[in-house]
């Protein structure tokens, strides 16, 4: 793998990043806080505790994995289709640079973006209620991640889209249900017996859950299903960006 040209992408694109830094710093703390005023006050009012936990800590690995998913699809995708609809990604495939190196270099910024967003909501929280990671580590983990595969989602919707409007088509059609419906801000262990079970279909569910474990030492479910979970999602995301690069699907088009 040459670095060079990895790095060379990653510091094109997170240049346009830090043109935005101000921007990007201040929306995710601005609806952060309007999750606290909302799900905190509104709905914290009447629910106290959730298995243990005020109600208020326990959303925060919810909004951050809300916030870190949409922003990694988001940066991800529109990555890599902006050099498709003004033309320069020929120039990218005709360079001497492998599929990995583009991918490592474009994924590789999303995440890093997606990150810092992460950092700043989890930051932004403690301001609101009192945290307790009791395992840091995983907590990194499950972060990184979760930047990292979703990313690459993002990537695929990228090279799959074929206008502005298609970018958005399934983060907000498809993804952001499955988010709000994965137990971002309640535990699947409140729904009745047959919308747990229907819940458990939901791949968001094992993503939000072992993230929370991370923090709280609870999850709705075990801990090494969802790391199973999150790599196989890594692992199939690859498969395609490979497939796509090998057959050229939607890059010549």
């Amino acid at each position: 793998m040459k670095l060079t040209a990895v790095w060379a992408i990653y510091r094109y694109e997170m240049t346009r990043f830090f043109r935005t830094l101000l921007q990007s710093f201040i929306s995710p703390v601005i609806s952060t806080s309007l999750y606290f005023v909302v799900f905190g006050t509104a709905i914290g009012s009447r629910i106290q505790e959730v298995e243990g936990v005020s109600y208020g800590a326990f959303i925060v690995p919810g909004l951050i994995m809300l916030s870190v998913i949409m922003q990694s699809i988001s940066n991800a995708s529109f990555g890599i289709y902006f050099p498709k609809f003004i033309g320069t990604i020929y120039e990218l495939l005709s360079a001497p640079v492998s599929f990995l190196e583009i991918v490592a270099g474009y994924v590789g910024a999303a995440a890093t973006k997606s990150l810092f967003i992460g950092v700043v909501i989890l930051g932004t929280a403690s301001l609101f209620v009192d945290l307790t990671i009791q395992n840091p580590l995983a907590m990194i983990a499950f972060l990184v991640l979760t930047c990292v595969s979703f990313s690459l989602m993002g990537f695929i919707i990228g090279l799959w889209a074929g206008n502005f409007e298609q970018l958005q088509l399934v983060p907000l059609l498809i993804v952001t249900p499955l988010v709000f419906l994965g137990g971002s801000f309640y535990s699947i262990s409140m729904l009745p017996p047959f919308w747990q079970t229907v819940t458990l279909f939901n791949p968001v569910v094992y993503l939000i859950s072992g993230f929370r474990w991370a923090f709280f030492g609870l999850a709705d479910v075990p801990i090494g299903i969802s790391l199973m979970a999150i790599s196989g999602f890594t692992a199939l995301c690859l498969g395609i960006i490979w497939w796509i690069f090998r057959t050229g699907w939607r890059l010549r088009d």
